[in-house]
């Protein structure tokens, strides 16, 4: 039985992950997450059938020991923005010095387990064309974007350092609004295509299937065609149903709007050959409509949002 070490397993791809390695029946599962009572609550329904550890990714003692027990690990840990972006040393900390720690370990005490890591296609910024992205594309990153700055050089470390790694690069993750931070950098009409958590959780559950078609390999994970929109028109499916947050209100606001998002040519690729795409955005907003009827007020609160920003999308 393969033994997998999932770090940022209570974050929303990392819960995905969980639940993808138990319904395969055929894995050994740590969980590694930092301890607070949000991920506590998260993680709870797991913790009788797998590990759960509480530790940081920076820990040299505890990377060192659980990599050496483990043959694969799927790395999620990280910082999101906005808050990466306006904590760099925070970002640095946990994105760039929690991969060395863990390139580290598996360079010096087991170099044959597999890093599946978590990278984002924002490192490519602002491009002149969005629709022919690939991974062989420039980066293009704005000065105060540390989450794709230090997405970009632990990418770089992994490379230089291990023989046996996979980078995925995920577009923006389409997570439950009630138990997750939008990502508010986002210019309004920026053109997105977008992943489910479900279909990113599953692609690194599927890899491990596959590791010797994605080993040494980047890849831009998407959801496809199927989920293309605009951030604009995502906000407004949001406000519909889950209304107004006063955590957006006052994020949103004061964010440097430096993610641009993309479409992506070279998207189907790693499709072909884990097929992980199972799901499209009628589906996602379907599932928010459970907010409808506990979240009344907040959702009357967002009616002046969703008024403005349909009038800037007709214009």
């Amino acid at each position: 039985m393969k033994k997998v070490l999932v770090t940022g397993a209570g974050g929303t791809v990392g819960l995905q992950v969980i639940r993808f390695l138990l319904s395969e029946g055929k894995y050994e599962i740590t969980a590694l997450e930092l301890k607070d009572k949000h991920v506590y609550k998260r993680l709870k329904p797991f913790r009788k059938r797998i590990n759960i550890v509480y530790g940081d990714v920076t820990d040299e003692q505890i990377i060192d020991a659980l990599v050496k027990d483990h043959d694969i690990v799927i790395h999620l840990a990280g910082v999101l923005p906005s808050l990466a972006n306006v904590r760099e040393d925070l970002c640095k900390a946990v994105d760039f010095e929690g991969t060395k720690t863990i390139v580290n370990s598996i360079k010096d005490y087991n170099p044959d387990c597999f890093l599946l890591y978590a990278s984002s296609t924002s490192i490519y910024g602002k491009q002149d064309n969005n629709e022919e992205i690939t991974v062989k594309t420039k980066p293009n990153i704005d000065e105060y974007d540390y989450y794709s700055k230090y997405k970009l050089e632990s990418e770089k470390y992994i490379k230089d350092n291990i023989k046996c790694y996979s980078i995925f690069r995920l577009a923006y993750i389409l997570g439950d609004p009630g138990r997750e931070s939008l990502i508010y950098n986002v210019p309004l009409k920026t053109e997105m295509e977008v992943l489910s958590a479900e279909d990113a959780g599953y692609a690194f559950v599927c890899a491990i299937d596959f590791m010797k078609n994605v080993n040494k390999k980047i890849f831009n994970v998407s959801g496809g065609v199927k989920f293309r929109t605009t951030y604009r028109d995502y906000l407004i499916k949001i406000f519909k149903t889950y209304g107004l947050s006063i955590r957006y209100l006052s994020t949103w606001l004061s964010a440097e709007k430096n993610y641009y998002g993309s479409f992506y040519a070279d998207g189907d690729k790693l499709d072909d050959i884990l097929h992980f795409r199972s799901k499209n955005l009628d589906v996602y907003y379907n599932l928010l409509d459970k907010y409808k009827i506990t979240r009344l007020i907040p959702r009357l609160l967002a009616l002046p949002f969703i008024l403005i920003y349909s009038r800037k999308r007709k214009k």
